[in-house]
């Protein structure tokens, strides 16, 4: 309780007098956004395995990871050869979009691009998990899948044009390209339309600028256009998430479901 003062009228007209007032004081406006931003997440503070995904809360994430697990230990502990014959079939590479698309825009996926595991487990942490929370798991897969799919083609079939038409060598339609960057990227994205408004576009613009350096500094044009093109598809999703966050909005409940709709 607080107080303020009040200055009455007619015979005591000069005088003020303290009235008390119910509700909080106010707070500055600095520490009122702080508090707002923190507040979706200050369940998963005080219990912070939440923030791990699981197969009850957020079964698409953690299957997944399961998956890319699987895969890499196949990759660092398989016969060489049969790894490499396996991660070829899977590339999403220009020759195998031209002949078999279905099958290399689903295996290529389920590869991890690099000897490590665990930089996927805290990736899908912190991007994919929040946003099935927020959508549900079909609506999640969607727009990872989205993200993957599309960054995919607009970074492959530009080279597989070229190669078609004399521009480049045939061996540019070899070159491997596995991964879930491009599906992880494309849930950033989407996620940041959630976020509130003093990070909602913090987030995104510190992710382009990332990646617009590692565009110039890089030699790999296709991952260079691949990148930012998912981290698009998932800003052109803000409508579809916020619109799927507030249909399955609910405050959280004992036994670890997590919180839906509002900001996060």
């Amino acid at each position: 309780m607080h107080v303020r003062k009040v200055r009455p009228a007619g015979a005591g007209a000069g005088r003020t007098r303290l009235v008390p007032v119910r509700g909080r004081p106010a707070r500055p406006p600095l520490a009122g956004a702080l508090a707002d931003a923190l507040s979706p997440v200050r369940p998963y503070l005080s219990r912070p395995a939440l923030l791990l995904p699981g197969p009850r809360r957020t079964p698409f994430t953690f299957w997944y990871l399961v998956v890319l697990l699987a895969t890499t230990l196949y990759a660092r502990f398989g016969d060489p050869a049969a790894v490499r014959a396996a991660v070829d079939a899977s590339s999403s590479d220009g020759w195998h979009l031209l002949h078999t698309p279905v099958r290399a825009m689903l295996l290529s996926g389920v590869w991890a691009a690099g000897p490590l595991w665990s930089p996927y487990l805290l990736a899908f942490t912190l991007v994919l998990a929040p946003l099935e929370r927020r959508v549900g798991a079909l609506r999640a897969a969607l727009v990872f899948a989205a993200g993957h799919v599309l960054a995919t083609l607009v970074s492959e079939l530009p080279i597989a044009l070229l190669v078609l038409t004399g521009g480049l060598g045939p061996a540019a339609l070899h070159r491997i390209d596995v991964g879930v960057s491009y599906g992880v990227m494309a849930c950033l994205g989407a996620l940041s339309g959630l976020l509130p408004r003093p990070v909602r576009y913090g987030v995104p613009a510190g992710a382009a600028a990332l990646l617009l350096q590692r565009a110039f500094d890089g030699d790999d044009p296709v991952t260079g256009v691949g990148h930012p093109s998912a981290l698009l598809v998932g800003l052109l999703c803000w409508p579809l998430v916020r619109r799927w966050a507030g249909r399955t909005g609910g405050a959280p409940r004992e036994g670890g479901a997590l919180p839906q709709g509002g900001g996060s």
